[in-house]
């Protein structure tokens, strides 16, 4: 499946979580009425697997949130199995942002002492191609906090931080739960 195709997906079928201090989640059930399956809650990251359309990830809801908009703000590290091909996409960075952007903004991900640009639609931000994707997961492994930065609508910016003690694990759990499927 081609990575346009793939953002699309989670763009159209994007999980509504909740991660809470550590250990509470609660997951909306599906649309399409596949299983959702909690692989683990590590710190303020959980990993999930969903049947159909199969894929794995690693997500969570910002500490700060720098808007409020009808949807929650997340990020999430997924992989993609391919079964025809062995293919398929993994560790795919997405930002469901607090609040719509200016369509004429930038969008940044700072993640410790590294800055990416990131390509966005109004509400959601994604890494440009496969290289910066795993230049993001490499440096949330390295990192304590990261945030992603924008211009709302009105020209005012914002920015949504996230802790990342437990992303790792959650990011690698979410892998693994992906082999084979």
């Amino acid at each position: 499946m081609s990575r346009r195709a793939l953002t699309a997906l989670a763009l159209v079928a994007a999980p509504a979580v909740i991660i809470t201090a550590a250990t509470t989640v609660a997951a909306a059930p599906m649309a399409n009425g596949g299983a959702r399956e909690t692989i683990g809650i590590f710190d303020r990251w959980g990993a999930f697997a969903d049947a159909s359309p199969p894929r794995c990830y690693a997500i969570a809801q910002p500490v700060t949130a720098g808007g409020a908009e009808r949807w929650r703000p997340f990020a999430s590290i997924a992989t993609f199995p391919d079964q025809q091909s062995g293919g398929g996409a993994r560790n795919q960075i997405h930002l469901r942002l607090s609040r719509a952007r200016n369509p004429q903004a930038r969008v940044t991900l700072s993640v410790g002492e590294r800055r990416f640009d990131l390509v966005a639609s109004a509400a959601d931000a994604w890494a440009p191609d496969t290289r910066t994707d795993a230049a993001i997961v490499s440096a949330i492994r390295a990192s304590r906090s990261m945030s992603v930065e924008a211009l709302g609508r009105s020209g005012t910016p914002f920015a949504d931080v996230y802790a990342l003690r437990g992303a790792a694990t959650a990011i690698d759990a979410a892998a693994l739960a992906c082999l084979g499927r």
